[in-house]
């Protein structure tokens, strides 16, 4: 599978070669990892995109005009991705594409403001954030990414406001804190701006632990956690090298309060690392499955495209897939009133929303703002734990944190 397109989901609305009526549609690339190194969160994520895109297709498309689009699976590695969009290019009037990750998304920062394409991805780098290339921090300017949800950075600093309010809780008067994840772009994304943030804090800052992003045996980085103090451990990685990580950590005594990013934990990974899961506090960029939120009604819809029956659980990853495209799908609407669904003119689109969330999608999505200079759409995070006790499992909400808007964190 690895590096070919994967169709059978989106079966639906792929419309590519399909003669004059494809020749009037509106192309959008769909990369994902269904068979790499994060495809556990990869997923349910590139579900939810395609069960969307493929769904509105059915509901009047972008005022009437067709979507076409191809998801190709690149097995989260970043040639695939460059290659993938260099095809793309080179054979489609592209309008917009929903990608994956940090790595691919940031190396191809400057092929999509060049060729002008809207690029929504689901990294959350910091690094995207700063259209103009202008943030103190020497981010590259990316006028044409945009990703729904709070930045891992911004996600990471809502977790150290929870960890320092539940140290005086607690009662630990100098809180230690450690970063552990893959040395890869993903998990480094916020190291070095959350650690800051961290010692503003009060926080003393531990010596990161590096452990791979593929599932394996962590005992070696757990005895490193142990020896280090640390009472407070943020985890870059995705769930399934979560799983490991807290089954080996349990194996050998830690008592650490584990923070996971948003694709550090979801309610596959709870299942799967059991109670070794237990109190592990996360990030969540939407509505969870169990949601009674309006917009739910919406999302409970788009999943019978892959699962008619409407019974399949989704993880909270599916529903930020939804948000992502729906973003695009208003965007390209208002391109397409404005003079045509082309970059520029979803761009622009883009750019002025303010507090803006799909009219279909109330209470899913978290209320959104894009503008010329500050591609952070929101710095809203909501913060959830997990709670297991044999064959009792749940996720629940305990918290949000609205993070500041500061000017010289953009791009970071």
């Amino acid at each position: 599978m690895k590096g070919t397109a994967i169709t059978a989901a989106a079966a639906a609305a792929v419309l590519i070669g399909a003669g004059p009526a494809a020749a009037q549609g509106i192309f959008v690339g769909h990369l994902a990892d269904y068979t790499g190194a994060t495809s556990d969160v990869g997923r349910p994520y590139g579900q939810g995109v395609a069960d969307a895109l493929a769904y509105l297709n059915t509901h009047g498309g972008i005022n009437g005009k067709k979507i076409e689009f191809e998801t190709v699976d690149y097995s989260y590695e970043v040639p695939r991705a460059i290659a993938t969009y260099k095809k793309w290019t080179g054979s489609h009037k592209v309008a917009s594409i929903q990608g994956w990750g940090t790595g691919d998304t940031e190396a191809l920062v400057t092929f999509v403001a060049k060729d002008e394409i809207p690029y929504y991805s689901a990294s959350y780098s910091g690094h995207l954030t700063d259209p103009t290339g202008k943030g103190p921090h020497g981010s590259k300017a990316a006028p044409y990414n945009f990703f729904y949800g709070p930045s891992y950075t911004d996600g990471c600093r809502a977790l150290v406001q929870w960890a320092a309010a539940d140290a005086k809780k607690k009662g630990i008067a100098s809180p230690k804190f450690v970063h552990m994840g893959d040395n890869h772009p993903y998990p480094n994304a916020p190291k070095a701006a959350c650690g800051d943030y961290a010692k503003e804090m009060g926080f003393t800052i531990v010596p990161a632990i590096q452990y791979s992003l593929k599932p394996g045996d962590f005992k070696a980085q757990c005895l490193s956690l142990k020896d280090s103090g640390a009472n407070y451990a943020f985890l870059a990685n995705t769930g399934g090298s979560t799983i490991s990580l807290l089954k080996s950590c349990e194996t050998v005594g830690v008592d650490v309060q584990f923070m996971g990013n948003v694709w550090a934990m979801d309610e596959n990974a709870l299942k799967a690392a059991g109670d070794a899961a237990d109190g592990t506090v996360f990030v969540v960029g939407a509505a969870d499955w169990k949601s009674d939120a309006p917009g739910m009604k919406t999302v409970r819809e788009i999943s019978k495209v892959s699962d008619a029956s409407g019974s399949q659980y989704r993880p909270v990853h599916y529903m930020r897939g939804i948000c992502s495209v729906y973003y695009m799908r208003d965007a390209m609407a208002a391109a397409d009133k404005a003079g045509g669904v082309n970059g520029p003119n979803i761009k622009k689109a883009m750019e002025q929303m303010k507090d803006h969330v799909p009219a279909e999608l109330q209470g899913v999505c978290i209320p959104s703002t894009w503008t010329p200079t500050d591609h952070r759409g929101t710095t809203k995070v909501f913060i959830y734990q997990a709670h297991s006790k044999g064959a009792e499992q749940s996720i629940g909400k305990i918290g949000e944190a609205e993070i500041e808007r500061k000017a010289e964190w953009l791009g970071w």
